[in-house]
């Protein structure tokens, strides 16, 4: 006959351990299907000490359906969840993942003070098709009394800042290279500008188009000959050099034109007046000299003038009108004798007739 090993069990009722059990007497509740043990010597009788689960569902882990694990637990190995899915995981210690990590919620929280990244470089907006619509928004946002936002503008076509930028010192901005501003100078690729106003110019070389008269320049793109002013003519100003006048000259060194007289101005005396540039004559009554047709002249009938005029001033020396001067051999003429220095009746002296 075969051997029969029973023990003892609670079909309906309660769940839980049964109220006492002979030491190393088993229980087996079918109620939550946990089987219990009487576990040390209580006293007389045999009684357990304690009746602890030692299998069943709850009792320790089954390997299918849903349960719920309490207690410190220390595992050590490989832990496989691969095929498995966790609803929420939280740990006061570190977590060190060997492998890819992907988190597919909407939203990743990361609460801590330091975050390093070993890549150099962090792509965002990594969506299955990219494009600037998909980019239009991204970038960067810190969390202040406003957001401080580094973001991809689409329609700008353009990283845009809400913020100042400020460069450290000695630091600056370039395109393709070249410096377009430093912290105290336009870099030597600006060549084009749309400035409307500037400040006080101190130095500097002009090298643009001729600056017009209404933006107080003269219009002017040539090079001054030495000696050339610039004139106004109406409309602009033109480049002209000085033409000297009459009895005037004027001589051009660099950065200087001298104009003088060509002659000593007239000087007044012994009859000439001189008043500014008008030089006149002090005509004497009776003297004979008019101003005729704005001409000086002489005129013989208005001169009461008396004296002798010699022979080497175009004169005869004689001072009446008888007869033939003759002249004396020295330097005057004479009254001639008749018949004795000339002829009275009609003879020829040399070659004449009187």
């Amino acid at each position: 006959m075969a051997n029969t090993l029973r023990i003892k069990r609670r079909a309906s009722g309660s769940a839980g351990a049964p109220t006492t059990l002979e030491n190393a007497e088993l229980a087996y509740n079918e109620v939550d299907d946990i089987l219990y043990y009487g576990k040390g010597t209580g006293g007389a009788g045999g009684s357990a000490t304690t009746i602890p689960a030692i299998a069943g569902s709850g009792a320790y882990c089954t390997l299918t359906g849903n349960q719920t694990i309490s207690g410190n637990k220390t595992y050590t190995g490989t832990l496989n969840y691969s095929g498995a899915t966790i609803a929420t995981f939280e740990t006061t210690g570190d977590v060190t993942v060997g492998g890819n990590l992907t988190v597919s919620g909407t939203t990743t929280t990361v609460n801590s003070t330091t975050v390093t990244v070993d890549d150099k470089n962090l792509e965002l907006g990594s969506v299955a098709t990219p494009t600037d619509t998909t980019a239009d928004g991204g970038g960067i946002t810190l969390k202040g009394a406003t957001d401080k936002t580094f973001n991809w503008v689409n329609s700008t076509d353009s990283w845009t800042s809400s913020e100042h930028i400020d460069l450290a010192s000695g630091k600056e901005f370039k395109i393709a290279g070249t410096s377009v501003l430093s912290g105290s100078t336009l870099g030597s690729g600006v060549t084009g500008s749309s400035l409307t106003s500037v400040g006080t110019i101190a130095t500097g070389t002009w090298n643009g188009t001729a600056i017009g008269i209404a933006y107080g320049g003269t219009g002017l793109t040539a090079t001054p000959a030495n000696g050339q002013l610039a004139i106004g003519n109406g409309s602009g100003y033109t480049l002209s050099t000085l033409t000297a006048g009459s009895n005037i000259t004027i001589t051009n060194s660099a950065g200087g034109i001298t104009i003088a007289a060509a002659a000593a101005p007239p000087v007044a005396g012994d009859g000439i007046d001189v008043s500014g540039s008008t030089v006149s004559v002090d005509l004497k009554a009776n003297g004979g000299l008019v101003i005729e047709s704005t001409e000086l002249a002489v005129d013989l009938g208005a001169s009461s003038i008396t004296g002798t005029l010699a022979v080497a001033d175009g004169g005869s020396g004689a001072t009446t009108l008888t007869g033939i001067l003759k002249g004396n051999g020295t330097s005057a003429f004479t009254a001639a004798t008749e018949g004795t220095d000339y002829l009275s009746n009609s003879s020829t002296i040399d070659g004449g007739t009187f």
